[in-house]
């Protein structure tokens, strides 16, 4: 039978890990130990590594403070000592007194120096005595005598000292005792752990303070905000993923206004591109059956050209554009939806009858809401045809709606088209005397089914013609907008030569 108490083998390492593999492991947790990765653990430590450090800082001079001090007493008392022998008749005194003296002041030795000549009231009467390391008292506590203390703890057993000082109690240049470190070493580290249990005390109620007021005011702020962009990353929908703005003004106060700020951006950008897969979705679902329907009627226009009819003849080239275009419509929204639009094909082509295209599309009409056209009839333009009638479409349009709600019979609408060429590039302006962009809309002007100010307003025209303008390398922006009506600007690089010098 085998033994009981024999323990069974340690199991085998699993497959692809070795011994050495756990030596980062180990390494790691032991780093995370002496340096955890939460805030408010290092803000502990680094505020007990600071407070010791304001600890240690002080304690030398403490020392060197009560070191210079333990001396000055065995001194005063070795002069005082000395006043006796002074006092007594023919100025000496017994052995057995002297050694009373010396031991009620600690001392081995007395010596006087007065007159420039030095005398020797009391000593222990030792043939020889070790040379003692001198200190002097006249200079005070200094940078130099901090080391003082820490030298005394640290040499060997049994040393004397020699300390010099200035005379309290008498006349004369110079007071000198030889003592035995011994006491001064145990009243040194008597000292230094009184020291240390106070220090500790002290510093642990101020090391606690200064942590639960940094963790009041900035830990647990920021705690609360990686909390909320957790969660807002979870699930930007979570109503307690907002973050409320303390109203602080510090900079913790403008992160929580920042992110929040953020987070209100997201939501309506996330907003947005699911309105975008929605508008996707339908329209790919009724893109088969409505180029069917504008298949048809293509066709019919076509039979409706082959009469003679004079004024079908007129009204056919318009209704052609418009089936072509209406093919395009649906894979045109689509493709927006998806962010994709084709690369402009640049060419240079006459502003004018591209304008005048446009507000026919658009239903600007002499009678009704008019086109103001400041372009000259040869200025031309570098953009594709059909991607710069669809911007054009767009700004003439909502201006057309704009004026039509807002503008009646004694204030006529009117739409102005001007062309300014400088810098390399062709600046379109597209100006009316309308009630302007409301204020709460021109922030988000250009984004999709955000920018309408309209009631049913998609909000996607501005937004689709901004989109062409910055493909072909350009931009279109609200330059001015208030009572007597909005300016926008559409840049397009370059500046063809007019027709009439080409």
């Amino acid at each position: 039978m085998a033994d009981a108490s024999v323990s069974a083998p340690p199991p085998p390492d699993p497959p692809g890990r070795s011994a050495n593999s756990r030596g980062p492991d180990l390494r790691t947790r032991a780093r995370r130990l002496f340096w955890p990765g939460g805030l408010s653990s290092r803000l502990l430590i680094l505020t007990i590594l600071f407070v010791v450090l304001a600890g240690l800082i002080v304690l030398p001079s403490s020392l060197a403070q009560y070191e210079e001090g333990w001396l000055s007493d065995r001194v005063r008392a070795g002069e005082l000592a000395s006043l006796v022998v002074e006092a007594a008749p023919n100025k000496t005194v017994s052995g057995k007194l002297t050694s009373q003296l010396l031991n009620g002041a600690g001392v081995v030795r007395v010596a006087v120096v007065s007159d420039g000549v030095r005398r020797l009231p009391l000593s222990s009467g030792a043939s020889k005595i070790r040379l003692p390391y001198l200190i002097d008292l006249r200079d005070g506590v200094s940078l130099e005598s901090w080391g003082a203390p820490f030298e005394t703890l640290f040499s060997g057993h049994d040393r004397l000292v020699r300390v010099v000082d200035r005379p309290h109690f008498r006349e004369g240049q110079l007071v000198e005792v030889v003592t035995s470190d011994g006491p001064l070493k145990h009243a040194l580290v008597a000292y230094m752990l009184r020291l240390l249990v106070i220090a500790a005390i002290i510093s642990s109620g101020a090391g606690l303070m200064v942590y639960l007021s940094l963790n009041a005011l900035f830990v647990r702020p920021m705690q609360r905000i990686t909390k909320a962009m957790e969660r807002f990353r979870a699930d930007p929908e979570d109503p307690a993923a907002a973050v409320h703005p303390s109203g602080r003004r510090d900079e913790i106060g403008r992160a929580e206004v920042e992110l929040d700020r953020m987070q209100a951006d997201l939501r309506a950008a996330l907003s947005s591109r699911a309105r975008l897969a929605a508008l996707g979705e339908a329209v790919a679902k009724i893109n088969h059956d409505l180029r069917n329907m504008l298949t048809s009627a293509q066709i019919a226009s076509e039979r409706l050209a082959q009469s003679g009819d004079p004024t079908v003849a007129r009204a056919m080239p318009r209704l052609e554009r418009a089936l072509d275009r209406a093919v395009t419509l649906a894979s045109n929204v689509l493709a927006y939806g998806k962010s994709e639009e084709a690369a402009p094909s640049l060419e240079a082509l006459a502003l004018a009858p591209a304008v005048e295209a446009a507000a026919e599309d658009a239903g600007l009409t002499p009678d009704g809401i008019s086109l103001n056209l400041l372009v000259a009839r040869q200025a031309r333009v570098s953009a594709d045809p059909d991607q710069l009638h669809r911007i054009l479409v767009n700004l003439l349009r909502n201006g057309r709606e704009a004026l039509s709600a807002h503008n009646g019979p004694e204030r006529p609408g009117v739409i102005t088209v001007a062309l300014d060429q400088t810098g390399g590039d062709s600046l379109i302006r597209i100006s009316d005397n309308g009630p302007g962009v409301p204020d709460r809309v021109q922030a988000r002007l250009f984004q999709p089914f955000a920018g309408s100010g309209r009631e049913g307003g998609a909000g996607l025209g501005l937004a689709i013609a901004r989109e062409l303008a910055q493909g072909h390398g350009g931009d279109l922006i609200l330059a001015k907008s208030g009572p007597d009506g909005a300016v926008f600007e559409l840049r397009l690089p370059g500046a063809p030569e007019s027709l009439a010098r080409a």
